[in-house]
């Protein structure tokens, strides 16, 4: 049979199918099984590091830099002065491959953490006798013996339960340890969850004991299913990525294109083979932004700093601007939209119904009866139905919250809020919750009373009760009608609701069994859940107005799920369960996943599924999770996210980033740093790109003019070298400051953008001719006015004019970038609208970029290697002016738009 339904074998029929015994194994058989299904363990081949290393250079961007630096290097082997060039190159190449590595082996890390749960050692009954083995040697058919505290070591079927609950948290997210049973279960594709009757690998039992029969090992487990989903799971490139490769790609062949028609120009023209091939090189050199991965690296890191203030720790860099892009946040419900703290909401008392407030451990809260607070101690009946749900109880208060069962813990603090303790009462026995009889009884002493007080299931309270207590604490005869009307509202609204009841006996009762559990007086009922935070609930507004769907996935039931959704204000019209989203083709499913923003009972598999559907429908998806159950579907998302303090290792290791204070609010910041992260790196793409394209127009201009103007034809503009250095100083001081200019307003009130929005679009083709022009002509001309003298006859008959000529350039070019850096703080606002001040970094960078530009005009030994001289005061003035015409031109071009804008 399918080994996927297990549950719904009766013992008997396992031993048959497995072809096992109560005794266990014999040591043959086991040896002979070991054999042919291995060892229970996860087996990962990992990635060598020399493959991943070697990986970091199959960039386009890589390759033409690495190119770059091979031709410059020959070049300087051959005298020319491109050392600083290679250098440059390599050392951006060899720092981006070193990231990229690092990064790469995060992601076998989950790989690593899930290796890390499987047990050790266990004991199982082989040939009628107890002996513990190593874990790895166990075999379907295995008898295993388990109890409290113990993990388990395989996917099994329990056999024999002796009051046993099993934190499954780690697999499937929900924090409460499930009961588990023995007998067969029915229903078709049960999800892990629901399987009542089995427990898994790496899951632990809190309480009681269990034999139990193994089914499924290693791989088969799901566990091991996990593990080929993570392995298998495609995390694709990020939005970022997509556009920056595009991006790259064009852009290299543009300026291949370039550089070998101006190499075929200088020849066409009669111009040296060295002259024009020097000139292509140079034009390569100074086109190609040899800092743009080390600029987009930065700006990512900077983003994650931030994020990381706001408790958003950044696992991957490309994950702090895949947030900006975000359209659907996938998020878990319990812990993360909720506070993971059963509450109690509601009571049912004396006939009233009570609303009860405050949330999670605080024992802050009150009483309110239609709306108005009311004081417990004036309610006799309220008081009866609290003190009953405080002493049928083993959980304990203390200072950081408590310990035991959530819903005991929550009775008690309902309790508390009511200023009662549990002093004067002397519990003397107790029947155990029990799934068979679904209640909870003790037999206690108070001020010389004996009492029994129960809890349980409302329906099986109500049957023992003949009578209730009224508001003023007197008894009457029970209206059965209205509490069970009362308990099915309650379950209506996804409380989970209990009822209580107490009954007097004598003094000198000693004994306690089922059978006394007659004739009691119903006190009431009380109703809890683990209620949205507020945090959340304000989020999720926000996500709204910032154009994000916020979809909830949990293993929870429909209805819960669907409450607790409507208080979160997520449209909780419908909700799908994991077994109706089996039957859905993949058409239907991507129709489903655009409809349907509730997800209950669901799989690891279903949450993957949802994830790529909705990538499918062309949304960037941001996933939560915290058990090892959401690690596939981490992987798969555009952005994944695991819990800081509830998420397991393995949820951690899968994510791109980590909540550290598991708050869904939490998202929504990092949100908001994701789109100022990528305004910036869009700021800076939009002033680096043109400025290369100035210094490229430079050497092309010289050589198309060459012909006609001998002053070109003796020098370019620049030189190499002081390209190189205006590339490097203006990353540094320039573009660096400009990735740090403050968040502009209203970040969150736009919709995300488009995920496959080019870089290269109308507006950057229009700044890079726009202001490349504005920039070069000042450069050129300056060059031009001042170093015509020094070229008479074709040969240079001023050495020092035609330096100091270019030395005129070399500032004119950093004046015409200052007058473009000042406006690119914005791309669509002009300057008289930004603060001055806001951004002290770019004031800071300017004012170093004069200083240290000093060096090479007036220091000898640097003047020198940059071949600089310094020239008359005079010329200054004409300096300044560069100023001018870069900064009119980007103030006109935002002007324009900005009327175009409007009109249309």
């Amino acid at each position: 049979m399918d080994k996927t339904q297990w549950y719904k074998l009766s013992p008997t029929e396992l031993f048959t199918s497995l072809d096992s015994r109560p005794a266990g194994l014999d040591e043959t058989v086991a040896a002979q099984r070991l054999e042919e299904y291995g060892p229970n363990e996860l087996e990962f081949r990992k990635t060598p590091a020399w493959l991943r290393f070697g990986r970091q250079f199959n960039e386009p961007m890589v390759i033409i830099l690495l190119l770059t630096a091979v031709v410059t290097g020959t070049l300087t082997a051959m005298g020319s002065p491109m050392l600083p060039d290679t250098i440059v190159i390599a050392s951006v190449v060899l720092l981006n491959a070193v990231l990229g590595f690092i990064q790469e082996g995060k992601a076998e890390g989950a790989l690593d953490a899930l290796r890390n749960m499987m047990v050790q050692e266990c004991l199982v009954l082989r040939e009628r006798v107890q002996r513990r083995i190593p874990a790895r040697e166990l075999v379907p058919g295995d008898i295993v013996v388990l109890e409290g505290g113990d993990k388990i070591p395989a996917d099994v079927r329990f056999l024999e339960v002796n009051n046993i609950h099993v934190d499954e948290s780690s697999l499937t997210g929900e924090s409460v340890p499930v009961q588990k049973q023995v007998d067969a279960l029915e229903g078709e594709n049960l999800v892990p969850g629901d399987r009542r009757n089995m427990g898994f690998s790496g899951t632990f039992l809190t309480q009681g004991t269990a034999r139990c029969i193994v089914v499924d090992t290693g791989a088969d487990t799901v566990f091991g299913q996990i593990a080929d989903l993570v392995r298998a799971a495609d995390t694709g490139l990020t939005p970022l990525q997509r556009n920056m490769k595009e991006f790259v790609k064009t852009l290299i062949v543009a300026i291949l294109v370039i550089g070998a028609f101006n190499f075929g120009y200088g020849i066409y023209l009669g111009y040296d083979t060295a002259y024009s091939f020097l000139g292509a090189v140079s034009l390569v050199v100074a086109a190609i932004p040899e800092m743009l991965p080390a600029m987009v690296t930065s700006v990512l890191a900077l983003a994650g700093v931030v994020m990381a203030s706001r408790k958003a720790l950044i696992r991957k860099l490309p994950a702090a601007e895949t947030l900006g892009a975000t359209s659907v946040i996938c998020s878990d419900k319990t812990g993360t939209l909720t506070d993971n703290r059963m509450t109690v909401t509601r009571v049912y008392s004396g006939g009233r119904e009570y609303q009860v407030t405050g949330t999670g451990y605080d024992i802050e809260g009150e009483f309110r009866f239609e709306g108005r607070a009311v004081s417990p101690q004036q309610q006799p009946s309220l008081i009866q139905l609290l003190e009953c749900g405080l002493n049928c109880n083993n959980a304990h208060l203390g200072g950081a919250g408590g310990t035991g069962d959530p819903t005991e813990l929550a009775l008690r603090i309902a309790a508390a809020k009511a200023e009662l303790v549990a002093d004067g009462v002397q519990r003397l026995l107790e029947i155990p919750f029990d799934s068979s009889l679904k209640y909870m009884a003790v037999l206690v002493k108070k001020g010389g009373q004996c009492l029994i007080l129960a809890k349980g299931a409302p329906e099986v309270i109500v049957g023992k009760c003949t009578t209730e207590m009224d508001t003023e604490g007197e008894l009457r005869s029970f209206d059965s009608a209205a509490a069970l009307q009362t308990a099915r509202q309650f379950s209506r609204d996804a409380l989970r609701t209990l009822g209580f009841a107490v009954r007097s006996l004598p003094p000198d009762h000693t004994g306690l069994s089922p059978g006394d559990l007659k004739d009691m007086c119903f006190v009431g009922l009380q109703g809890m859940i683990d209620p949205p935070k507020q945090s959340a609930i304000d989020a999720i507004s926000r996500c709204r107005e910032a154009g994000i769907r916020t979809v909830m996935i949990t293993g929870d039931h429909p209805d819960t799920a669907q409450a607790v959704a409507q208080q979160l204000g997520i449209d909780a019209r419908r909700v799908m369960t994991g077994a109706e989203m089996g039957r859905l083709d993949e058409v239907g499913l991507r129709e489903v996943t655009e409809q349907v923003s509730v997800f209950a009972r669901v799989a690891p598999e279903h949450k993957q599924a949802i994830a790529q559907s909705l990538q499918a429908n062309g949304h960037v998806v941001a996933m939560t999770g915290d058990g090892v159950n959401d690690a596939p579907a981490l992987k798969v998302a555009d952005i994944g996210i695991a819990m800081g303090i509830s998420g397991t290792e393995v949820a951690r290791e899968a994510s791109d980033m980590v909540l550290a204070d598991d708050n869904f609010a939490t998202i929504v910041a990092a949100v908001e740093e994701g789109r100022h992260a990528w305004n910036n790196l869009q700021k800076a793409i939009l002033y680096t790109l043109p400025t290369n394209a100035a210094q490229a127009l430079l050497i092309m201009g010289a050589i198309l003019l060459a012909a006609e103007i001998p002053l070109f034809a003796a020098r370019f503009v620049l030189e190499p070298v002081q390209i190189l250095w205006i590339n490097l100083l203006d990353s540094v001081l320039l573009t660096m400051p400009l990735m740090m200019e403050p968040k502009e307003r209203g970040l969150l009130q736009q919709p995300p953008r488009e995920p496959h929005s080019k870089i290269i679009n109308s507006l950057f083709l229009q700044r890079v001719v726009i202001m490349g022009l504005a920039i070069a002509l000042p450069g050129f001309l300056l060059y031009y006015y001042l170093g015509a003298p020094a070229v008479a006859n074709g040969e240079i008959v001023d050495e020092l004019l035609l330096t100091q000529a270019q030395t005129a350039a070399f500032w004119g070019i950093l004046m015409a970038h200052f007058g473009y850096v000042v406006s690119a703080r914005s791309i669509r606002d002009s300057v008289f609208t930004l603060n001055p001040f806001s951004n002290p970094w770019l004031l800071a960078g300017i004012a170093v970029s004069v200083l240290i530009r000093f060096i090479p005009t007036l220091l000898p030994e640097a003047a020198a290697l940059f071949r600089t001289a310094p020239f008359p005061l005079a010329w200054w003035p004409l300096i300044l002016l560069c100023f001018l015409p870069s900064f009119i031109a980007i103030e006109a071009d935002k002007l324009v738009r900005g009327l175009w804008a409007k009109a249309g």
